[in-house]
Formats: structure tokens, C-alpha cells, sequence
């Protein structure tokens, strides 16, 4: 088409996944913030502008320590670690009285904050470290405070090159290496969301297994064939001008008025309500506090690569999970040495890995059906070794900010891991 930007093979599903990806974090910028519920008074005015530890975790009277981890393509990386319960609160879960280490991974758009909106009793690393475990959260590439990197900048283009395949190669090698090189204990993996989809690809990739205790996936998405959404249907259809504006920018940042402005157009043409895109796009969130919505939008979302999210539009398109692709077989063989892109094997697994899945009923990202088609890639798993809880009321954002979460899913967690000695 004379004048598009040739991106291989994205144009019609780009669309489809900013809307899936981004439109939950964009009611700040449609200016919908006081149509979401809010109860009275001011909202919370907590930022972690002062590192997650201080704004998020001191506060609370836990232990909490800022690391830095620098990956093997040189970019710097920032964790926390909450070492021990309140007071000490919580014996060690490991042999001999050690704490087995934790790694918590977000999702796409947010960062480690995500996980630490609710009251202390309900927020997941906190009960997790007073349940005995050495809790670490990891930030990604991108994210507020892992925008540094050796020798680049996030003003460069080069800064942004990148896709979640290098956080599968890089970012969480990297993190996982720095945990077992202070703790010497193999690690328990959390994740959410996109945190779940680099798990399974790490794992396939047989790289971490060596150091990987067990993993608990919540709201796992691999497969996206079945989202059950309006809007996503709608704009997968579509190409419009917007896409490929958005294309053009290195660094994908849903604060931006570009951004902003390509959601409002695909709403409108969607005829969908952009006052209620969190219900929408994640499903109908069952338990969530208006506050604790106040206070995320506060703090996310956080940016991304382009590329990163044509990526997960080609996974949503091509229904496999694959590395990028570069849209044509002389790039791709240059990249990887053959036509089409690297699949991932999720069935490589090993089938001793102590897993735990949790998701729901209302998902509208993780859909039962491909969380189902998800499952049975693990058909030969050791059935000893597999843990299957479902939540029927449940939608996406439940998994991190559910008032009821500790009671429905994080206990059920924590006793997952200390069964895994």
C-alpha cells in the first residue's frame, strides 16, 4: 500500500493488541478516571517516585532492599527484595529454617508497584514473606525504574529493540542468576499475565530449569485464539492510519496523546463505552476497591517496545507461540538461520517441574478456552506435579488487586510452594 510503513505482517493486528494490552491503562488519558467508581475524597496520592521499597514496602514496617541486575545485552535491571515478614514475622520455609526464595513477575505495561495497591494483608509479596519466603520482584526492560542500560539511552531508537524474546533470553536469566547467586537456593517462579508467557518460554528453553524450584502461573496466557471481547474482534478487522502512526514510534508509551488519541478512534468505531475499558478488555473484575484503582492508575501504566507489542500481535494472529517475526524468510534466516521464526515448546517442559495455574471464569484476556488448549500442552505432565485451581468469578485484574485474593488464591499459593521441600 503506497505510503504504509512495511512491518511484517502486524498491520491488521497491531490494533488488536493495543487494545488488549493498553486499553485498561488508558481511562487516565481518556480523562474516564471519574467515571470508574471512585468513591468520595481525594484519591490516593502514594507514587513510587522514591523506589518501590520506600513508597510501597517500608511504609508497611517490612524490610525491603533496592538490587540492580545487568543483563547480558547490557541492560540495567531493578528488583526488590523483601527478605523476611514484619518483625520477622514467618519461619523460614527451606531446610534448616532457610527462606526459599520467590521471584514475582508483572505483566505487560506495569512494573513491580503493580503487585503492592492493596492494604498490606492483601498484598501478595508481603503475605509471602510473612509466610516464611525471601520474596524478590522484578521490573522489566522499559519500566520506570529499568530504563537505564550500559551504553544507551531510552531517547534512542536502539534502546527499544527488543521484543519479549530477550526478556525470555535475557531479563529473566539475568534476574534469576542474581537470586540464586546470593540465596544458593533454586527459585519459586510467580507470574501474571505476560509474566506467565515468559515463564513458559524460559522453561521450554530448558536455560532456568537448573534453577527453578517451582511456578505458579496466574491468568497464564500462551494462547490467544478465544478473547472474548468486542472491541478486540473489531479492531483485528481493521486498518486504519493510526496503526500505522503508532508503528512508527520506537518506544510504545500509553501516556502519550498519540496513543491515547488511536484508543479513543477504535472505541468510537467500535461503539464501545472507553469510560469502562478495564471491564471491557480484562472482563467483569469481580473484587476490586475503587481506591486501589485510583492509586494503579496513579502509578501505570508503564511503557514498552513497539516491537514488543507487534510481537504479541503476531501471537494473537498466528495462534502459536513463536519468536518475532521480521516479515520475510531472508530476514529471518539473517535472525535465525531459517524461513519462519523458532517456535516455542511448551510441552518441553520438564514434566517433573512442580507447577500451580490459576484462572478464572470472566477473563476476557486469559479465556477459559485457551487457558484449556494451555493445559492440555502439559497432557504428560506428572499429574503429582500439576495444580489446577479455577475461579469462576474471577476476570484478569482480580489475580493482583482482588480484595478476596488472599483468601481465594494467594494462600492456596503460598502452600503450593511450601510443599515443593
Amino acid at each position: 500500500m503506497a505510503g504504509s510503513v512495511m512491518v511484517p505482517s502486524v498491520s491488521i493486528c497491531l490494533p488488536l493488541c493495543v487494545l488488549i494490552f493498553v486499553a485498561p491503562f488508558l481511562i487516565k488519558p481518556l480523562e474516564a478516571r471519574g467515571n470508574f467508581g471512585r468513591l468520595p475524597g481525594k484519591p490516593p496520592q502514594r507514587t513510587a517516585s522514591d523506589g518501590i521499597c520506600a513508597s510501597s514496602v517500608h511504609v508497611y514496617g517490612y524490610k525491603c532492599e533496592e538490587h540492580d541486575v545487568v543483563t547480558q545485552d547490557g541492560y540495567i535491571l531493578n528488583m526488590q527484595r523483601i527478605p523476611e515478614g514484619r518483625a520477622g514475622a514467618g519461619a523460614g520455609t527451606g531446610t534448616g529454617g532457610k527462606r526459599q526464595p520467590v521471584l514475582i513477575q508483572h505483566g505487560i505495561l506495569v512494573d513491580g508497584m503493580s503487585w503492592l495497591l492493596n492494604p498490606a494483608d492483601q498484598n501478595l509479596p508481603l503475605i509471602l514473606a510473612d509466610q516464611g519466603f525471601d520474596v524478590w520482584m522484578g521490573n522489566t526492560r522499559g519500566t520506570r525504574f529499568s530504563r537505564r542500560h550500559k551504553y544507551l539511552d531510552p531517547s534512542q531508537k536502539a534502546f527499544w529493540d527488543w521484543t519479549w524474546d530477550e526478556l525470555v533470553s535475557y531479563d529473566l536469566p539475568a534476574m534469576f542468576d542474581h537470586i540464586h547467586g546470593l540465596t544458593g537456593q533454586k527459585i519459586h517462579y510467580l507470574g501474571h499475565s505476560l509474566g506467565t508467557l515468559i515463564g513458559f518460554a524460559s522453561f521450554s528453553e530448558k536455560g532456568l530449569v537448573d534453577k527453578v524450584r517451582s511456578a505458579a502461573m496466574l491468568s497464564p496466557i500462551a494462547y490467544l485464539s478465544h478473547m472474548t471481547t468486542v472491541i478486540g474482534d473489531i479492531a483485528a478487522r481493521s486498518f486504519i492510519a493510526e496503526a500505522t502512526a503508532i508503528i512508527g514510534l520506537a518506544e510504545f508509551n500509553p501516556k502519550s496523546g498519540l496513543v491515547g488519541a488511536f484508543i479513543k478512534a477504535i472505541c468510537l468505531k467500535a461503539g464501545v463505552d472507553c469510560y469502562d475499558l478495564i471491564s471491557v478488555i480484562t472482563g467483569k473484575n469481580c473484587c476490586l476497591n475503587a481506591t486501589t484503582i485510583d492509586l494503579f492508575l496513579a502509578n501505570e501504566p508503564q511503557s514498552t517496545s513497539t516491537k514488543n507489542m507487534i510481537h504479541l500481535s503476531q501471537t494473537v494472529r498466528d495462534k502459536q507461540l513463536r519468536k518475532y517475526n521480521y516479515g520475510s524468510s531472508d530476514r529471518n534466516i539473517k535472525h535465525y538461520g531459517q524461513a519462519t521464526p523458532p517456535g516455542y515448546n511448551i510441552s518441553a517442559i520438564p514434566h517433573d517441574l512442580p507447577l500451580f495455574f490459576s484462572y478464572g471464569g470472566l477473563d476476557c484476556l486469559a479465556d477459559v478456552k485457551d487457558v484449556e488448549f494451555l493445559l492440555d500442552q502439559f497432557k504428560f505432565h506428572d499429574v503429582n506435579k500439576m495444580n489446577v485451581q479455577f475461579v469462576k468469578d474471577y476476570a484478569h485484574a482480580d489475580f493482583i488487586m482482588g480484595v478476596t485474593a488472599k483468601d481465594v488464591v494467594y494462600n492456596q499459593v503460598a502452600t503450593f510452594f511450601k510443599q515443593q521441600v
